[in-house]
């Protein structure tokens, strides 16, 4: 494995333990001429989930853009990497695990929009006003207020607790 500090071809595995994922090791490795570690993660190598797009092509399923399209929705949002990568673990296994080898993008959007709406209403909304590609206000508006109904509909349900309180002045 290459350094990337110094580019050496030659460094050592100094612990190996398993990854997040299933068939994932997570190697630290050093490199033997400038001594700095780092981490790399090793995957069995399996059949490619191909992704459908809107125009019919096809490209091969990348945790990357899934990771970084995730990432901008959350960014300035109180939500850890760890948060955002099980997102992204969670979604990748279920692909893996599902019988198909071709999936929608329709569906993968909608496995991280839900996941978001659970997350963080402003992710949320982000990732939804750029993936259901918003035209103007009023989409983001009906958006809100689809959200503000699902929170009311749960104020709700829990005893107890009254739905929004009028204060006056």
């Amino acid at each position: 494995m290459k350094c990337p500090y110094c580019g050496n071809p030659n460094t050592r595995v100094v612990d190996s333990r398993p990854g997040k994922i299933e068939f994932e090791v997570r190697r630290r490795r050093e490199c033997q001429e400038c001594n700095r570690r780092f981490t790399t993660y090793e995957r069995v190598e399996q059949v490619p989930v191909m992704i459908v797009k809107k125009d019919s092509r096809r490209e091969e399923f990348d945790r990357e853009k899934v990771l970084r399209g995730i990432q901008k929705a959350c960014e300035k949002r109180a939500i850890s990497v760890k948060q955002i990568e099980d997102i992204v673990d969670d979604i990748e296994r279920d692909l893996r695990e599902g019988r198909d080898q071709e999936v929608p993008a329709k569906a993968v959007g909608e496995k991280i929009i839900n996941a978001l709406k659970d997350l963080d209403d402003v992710a949320y909304v982000r990732f939804a006003s750029v993936y259901r590609e918003f035209k103007d206000v009023t989409d983001f508006i009906q958006e809100l207020e689809c959200l503000i109904h699902k929170e009311n509909r749960s104020t709700d349900a829990k005893p107890g607790i009254e739905g929004p309180v009028k204060i006056d002045d």
